[in-house]
């Protein structure tokens, strides 16, 4: 069973940065995409970023230019840099990690920012 461990929430004033961090159990290369959902209050999840086994990364429209996904290889991680954090960001983020057969997901580390 593969394993998605979290990292990086916390609370934050608008305008700061979080770095969120994800490390699965198996190689971040054996996925075809890792990414980042989140889901803020009384909302439906979302998906915010998404980088691919080659590479590709794509965006949600209202985290472009504020967020980046990136993978630390040596560390088999995959990293969600946010910067200039909006009090609408706040929401539980959760990790997925994706193959053919099955998609798996973090545990969730919450996110809030304050205005």
């Amino acid at each position: 069973q593969v394993q998605l461990v979290e990292s990086g929430g916390g609370l934050v004033q608008a305008g700061g940065s979080l770095r969120l961090s994800c490390v699965p159990s198996g190689s971040i290369f054996s996925f075809n995409a890792m990414g980042w959902y989140h889901q803020g209050p009384g909302k439906q999840p979302e998906l915010v970023a998404t980088i691919t086994s080659g590479g590709t990364t794509n965006y949600a429209d209202s985290v472009k230019g504020r967020f980046t996904i990136s993978r630390d290889n040596a560390k088999n991680t995959v990293h969600l840099q946010m910067n200039s954090l909006k009090p609408e960001d706040t929401a539980v983020y959760y990790c997925y990690a994706r193959r053919p057969s099955a998609t798996y997901w973090g545990q969730g580390t919450q996110v809030t920012v304050s205005s």
